[in-house]
Formats: C-alpha cells, structure tokens, sequence
C-alpha cells in the first residue's frame, strides 16, 4: 500500500516496487496524466507505454480522455502481471469513473498481440516483449516512459532505446518520464528531443519531459 492509500506491486527479483511507495496514483496522474496527456490537444491519438505492469497508466488515461477523443494506446510488456493479482489493486475504488471496474479488468482481460477496443475512445493492444527488440511503423504523439529505475534496470535508459523511441515519436509528440538524472536527460537530449525538467511528484524534487520539435 502506498502513501495515497492506493496499492502496488513489488518485484522481489530487482527490489523494486511498481510505482511510487509515496502515492501510486498521485504520481502516476502528475507524471503522465497532467505532465503528458493534458498538454495534447488533439481529437485522435497514439500513446505507447513503456512497461504496461498493473495497468495504472492506461486506466488514467481511459479515464481522463476529453469526451469524443479517440486514443489508440500501446503498451509494452516483457513480464505480464498476473491478472487475478491485478485484480486485487483498488485503483478503480480510489479513482472512480462510470464502469470503471469492468474497464480495469477487460484491459487486463483482454488477448495480447491484438488491438482491441476497451470502449468507444480507448482502444489497447498489448505487446509481449522486449523494448530492446522494439520495431514499430506507428507513430507516437506521446510516450510514457515508465521503465524501473535506471539503477534497477540500466538496459532500458540507454541511448540506443531513447533513438529508437525518437524515431516513432511524432513530430511535436511528448515523452514524459519519473527520472530526472542528468544521464538520462543528455541521452534524451543527444537522441533530439528538446527536454524539458519540470517539478516532480510527492517526494521528487523533478522529472523530464521531452518533444520532438523536428
């Protein structure tokens, strides 16, 4: 349980829990919600997700979708969560919207490797794989780069995976992320995003955001 009173989960393998022990949803909403999602005003979009886990990410997008906007959302993950474990986390108690447990666990429901429409604006499709074997033709108006921790897993914060998000980001497209280490920051930054430190959630002093401006 997290400081909000929302729950997590923890990978015992990596010491490591799946998002911030200081408030799950809290943080989730400041970094990709109203530093990335808020900041696009477009009526149709495409968001990846850089490791999909609980499901947290894609629920707060569902569920602050401006009415008759269409989102195609695309998620990685190499090690899928167990969905009667997923299951258990309160998220759609705490951020309540219209049929919100019944969306939270179609998402979870659903098939992998397939796009599948959750409702009428939110459509998902699942990968089951590696970001360092990723290949898309999409293009991204927004990424949510929400790897573990680049002392946990260093492999996901090189700069070959932060040129290869660049070139399937779209033009003016956004990657908003947790970190703000100045490693990660040049790396984006050598990759051709402009980027961007704003002030960060509850216990973290900042993040990054980064565009793709040519």
């Amino acid at each position: 349980m997290s400081e909000d009173g929302s729950t997590t989960l923890y990978r015992p393998d990596i010491d490591e829990h799946y998002h911030s022990i200081h408030g799950a949803i809290q943080e989730s909403l400041h970094v990709f919600i109203n530093a990335g999602l808020k900041h696009l005003s477009i009526s149709e979009m495409n968001i990846l997700e850089i490791g999909f886990g609980s499901g947290l990410n894609a629920y707060l997008t569902l569920a602050s979708l401006p009415p008759r906007v269409k989102c195609h959302y695309h998620a990685l993950e190499k090690y899928p969560v167990d969905v009667q474990m997923v299951l258990k986390m309160n998220y759609p108690s705490l951020y309540p919207i219209h049929k919100g447990e019944e969306l939270f666990e179609k998402m979870h429901r659903l098939p992998w490797e397939s796009e599948q429409l959750v409702n009428s604006q939110f459509s998902l499709l699942k990968l089951r794989l590696d970001l360092l074997t990723f290949q898309s033709t999409t293009l991204y108006n927004l990424i949510y780069f929400d790897a573990f921790g680049p002392d946990k897993q260093p492999e996901m914060w090189t700069q070959d995976i932060f040129n290869t998000l660049f070139d399937v980001t779209a033009l003016g497209g956004l990657l908003v992320t947790y970190s703000a280490k100045g490693d990660v920051r040049r790396a984006l930054i050598k990759a051709g995003y402009k980027v961007e430190r704003l002030a960060g959630p509850p216990h973290k002093r900042e993040m990054l955001r980064a565009q793709r401006i040519s």
